[in-house]
Order: structure tokens, then sequence, then C-alpha cells
């Protein structure tokens, strides 16, 4: 489906400046679907920034959320007053806006042109909401391609998202219909260790044994001599992957490793854990985040040459901690894809398929 992206993002004052130097850029569009991500000191003001939106840009559809930063075409904006849009083109009833207020399209419906009305969906979530990784999976279930792409809000401290309205709580996006192409990957950012594991005593999140030894004898193992003799070192960078059951692509959901019992030999991760349950040592450093995120461009390339727009969503912990400078992360992408209309912004979580990732990247090119 054929249709202009357009974006903007600035920096500014206030969210006045910050409203009227993106809309310049913009113009005043009048149709398709706006994207927008505004940093941490806007959030109180995030009423009147979607209102002035649609009042000056004549675009009446907007989804995003909060950030404590937000990211755009080879630019991360973190800790002061920020704003990124993108408009896409799309016909209206390509798409359909949806939240707590607004429903979501049906699996069995169509629009005019007979394409299937929920084949894919781009979210946001609140991460106060205790069963967001239910609604994640609830919400993948009824799109026909079985695929979100997205993340949590992220602030210092209450969040909110935009779905047409500023809400709070649960999820929101928009739903897509199956003639708007596009194509999307996640990069994990860490390379796991090559042995595999097996939980075999545990009390919520703390593992006791793994393979019927104790946990941490077997963490220590894997890591090796060096590193096994420096468990504060090493706890700084390793981490527990969770394999997916099913999977044909060896994908793992990354937990923090975030605690460790050298008496009693136990570790604690971030995330209940259950006997049976494998799990796979992970390390995370600048230059695993770097081959994998090169490794998942060089992917979404071939298989979309001359993408129109994109969304990137990535984790708090990458970015200038993972890349080693503000920029880095976006310059890569910007350099691997072109000089295309992009926004994001930085997660408390991302979501990508069906479940809540961490420590994660995730990337959707259009068409």
């Amino acid at each position: 489906m054929n249709g202009a992206f357009r974006f903007a993002h600035a920096k500014g004052a206030d969210w006045q400046e910050c409203v009227a130097r993106c809309v310049g850029a913009l113009g005043k569009t009048g149709t398709g679907l706006g994207f927008l991500y505004f940093t941490d000191p806007l959030l109180p003001h995030a009423t009147e920034i979607v209102e002035t939106l649609v009042e000056l840009t004549g675009i009446t559809d907007w989804v995003g959320t909060v950030g404590v930063g937000v990211l755009a075409t080879g630019v991360e904006y973190m800790g002061e007053p920020a704003l990124v849009l993108m408009v896409a083109e799309l016909p209206s009833d390509s798409y359909r806006v949806f939240s707590g207020k607004r429903r979501a399209p049906q699996a069995n419906e169509r629009t005019p042109s007979g394409a299937i009305a929920a084949h894919f969906a781009i979210v946001h979530g609140d991460p106060a909401t205790p069963d967001m990784a239910d609604l994640v999976s609830d919400m993948a279930g009824r799109v026909e391609s079985g695929y979100l792409v997205g993340g949590l809000s992220s602030g210092q401290g209450d969040t909110v998202q935009v779905a047409n309205d500023v809400i709070s709580g649960g999820l929101s996006g928009v739903v897509l219909a199956s003639d708007v192409a596009l194509a999307t990957r996640h990069t994990q950012g860490c390379t796991p260790l090559p042995k595999r594991h097996t939980v075999t005593e545990c009390e919520d999140n703390i593992i006791v044994t793994l393979d019927g030894r104790p946990a941490l004898d077997v963490f220590e193992e894997d890591l090796g001599q060096t590193l096994g003799r420096d468990l504060n070192r090493a706890a700084q960078f390793m981490h527990i992957g969770f394999p997916v059951k099913g999977s044909d692509t060896g994908d793992y959901v990354v937990r923090n490793l975030v605690g460790i019992d050298p008496k009693n030999r136990l570790i604690a991760v971030g995330e209940v854990a259950e006997a049976g349950m494998p799990i796979v040592f992970c390390k995370r450093d600048s230059q695993t985040a770097r081959e994998a995120l090169d490794r998942m461009l060089e992917e979404l390339k071939r298989q979309v040459p001359l993408p129109r727009g994109a969304l990137y969503f990535s984790c708090l912990g990458r970015g200038e901690n993972m890349f080693g400078r503000r920029g880095a992360e976006l310059e890569l992408i910007r350099e691997a894809i072109g000089d295309i209309p992009l926004v994001g912004f930085f997660c408390n979580g991302e979501i990508s398929h069906d479940r809540l990732y961490g420590y994660t990247g995730v990337l959707t090119l259009f068409h």
C-alpha cells in the first residue's frame, strides 16, 4: 500500500516550542495515522500536546506514549523536553486505534477493500499493570499474524499512553489491516553461553539447583575460572535466558540476575522460576549488542530494501549504555536502512510477537 511517511523531532524550552517546531517541519497534512513519543518532562502537558497536534495538523488519529528517552532518525533525546512525530498516510479503513475506550477489530472483520482488518498491531502498555504479559499474549491472539510490536511506557513516575485520548493503565495502540506492508525483527543484545540447563529445584524467583546440582556451582562452571572467581563483576553483565518453547530460531527471553548467595549456593532471577524450566546463562556487553544489532539490520534490509518509514522500540538499558555514546545506536540503524522517517522511544519492557522482552531492540519497517 503506497503512501508517504513524514516525521519531525525537536527539543525545546517547553511543550509549546517542541510542538511548534515539529508542526513547522510536518506541515498541515490532514489525513493519516500519527505516532508521537515525548519525554518525561512533557508528561503533565500530554493532553494539551495531543489537542494542539489535532488542531494544527488536521490529523485526528494519534498513538504513542511517554519515555525517559525518545528516538528519531539518527538521534536520541534524554532528560530534556523533546517530542518526536511521524505521520503515515494510510487510508482510514486500513487501521483502527484501540484502547480500553475503543474496540479493536474482531478476527473476522474485513475492510471495504477485502483486507483482514486485524492483521498486526503496534501497542504501548503501562508497566504498572500487573497482568501485562497476559494482556500482550491475549492481544497477539486477536490479530491474524499473531504479531505485536511496541513497548511499555517509561518515566520517572506515573506514565500515560496516547490512543486518540490520553489514558493510563492496560494496553492500547493501533491495529493494522493486512494490506499495510511491513516487516519486523528484534535484537536481544545478548549472547547465550553454550550449555543449556534445567531448573530442578526453586522457590519463586530463587533457583536452588540446576541439573540436580547447586545453582551457583553450575553458574561458576559456565563462567570459567577467571570470571567465576569474581562473581560481583560477572553479575554486572550476566543474565538468565529462558528459551521460548517451540521457537525455531533459538529465541529466548532475558531476565536479570538479581542476587547471588555464595553461602547457600543459590541464584535469584528477575522472573518466577518453575521446576523443569530450561535456562541458559547469557552475556551482555557492547560488542555482543552491536553484533546482534548488525545481524538484525542485515536480515531486515534483505527483506525490505527500500523502506518508507520505521518504528524502533529500544530498552532503557541499551542506548548509550550499550553503544558508548548517545545517538550511536540510532546512527547504526540509519547507516543500514537509510535516512528514512523513524521514531520510537526507550521502553521499560519491549514487545515483539506475543511476549514481553528485556534488553531488546524491536525494529519495524513499512514497505
